[in-house]
């Protein structure tokens, strides 16, 4: 297939104009859309020493730090906005259902009805994901009803962390939880679970390799982390 009717596929199912208008989506330089594709690889964040492969297209969730010689197309926040993208992955790999966005202004994030203890919410995150810290640890039998979802970056903004008090959720799940917004989780006495930004998304990455193999091309997820665990 030619790399221009598979930018026309995913520019029709994740729209660009989605995204919002500081974000860099898209090819950071012209490609040849007439070469042939045979292998799509998806990754959260393309290193350097990823930037090969023959008639291949790479898909990335963040924009690169540099301008890759393989044809590189990034879908961002117009991924992160969209029903059925990043958030709602993330939701169905935590069994929450989403009834709301999160900022309903922007569109970024989900409110997800629980309906289940706090223990039963920590299993699950437990058994999906390696690196969890929390703000405010719930009783085990604590009722957990509304939750807040933001895939990525939500943590780390104070203004999130008080909307979400604000909205009267049970807990915040999302990333890059910093000390300033752990404080004011702290004040507020607001949940906040952070899986990292990195583990968030990944969910996000396997929903979008399932919209592509449509293509019927062979689709890979490369869930290749920048940051590495000291054991």
């Amino acid at each position: 297939m030619k790399l221009g009717e598979i930018i026309e596929f995913i520019d029709e199912e994740i729209p660009k104009s989605l995204a919002l208008e500081s974000d860099e989506i898209g090819f950071k330089k012209d490609y040849d859309l007439a070469q042939r594709i045979t292998s799509i690889k998806i990754f959260m964040d393309l290193l350097p020493e990823d930037d090969a492969g023959e008639n291949t297209l790479i898909i990335t969730h963040h924009p690169p730090s540099f301008t890759p010689k393989t044809p590189t197309y990034t879908i961002h926040s117009n991924w992160d906005i969209m029903d059925g993208g990043a958030n709602e992955a993330l939701a169905d790999t935590l069994n929450l259902e989403v009834i709301a966005y999160f900022d309903s202004d922007t569109k970024i994030g989900r409110i997800c009805k629980a309906n289940q203890s706090f223990i039963e919410l920590k299993n699950n995150i437990l058994k999906n994901f390696k690196n969890v810290r929390v703000v405010n640890n719930l009783n085990d039998e604590k009722s957990v009803k509304d939750v807040g979802i933001i895939s990525g970056f939500g943590l780390k903004n104070p203004d999130y962390v008080t909307l979400a008090k604000t909205r009267n959720l049970d807990v915040l799940i999302s990333g890059d939880l910093t000390l300033e917004t752990a404080v004011l989780g702290k004040k507020l006495g607001m949940t906040l679970i952070d899986l990292t930004h990195h583990d968030s998304e990944v969910p996000g990455l396997y929903a979008l390799a399932d919209i592509l193999k449509e293509l019927d091309i062979d689709v890979e997820v490369i869930d290749k982390n920048p940051m590495e665990v000291i054991k």
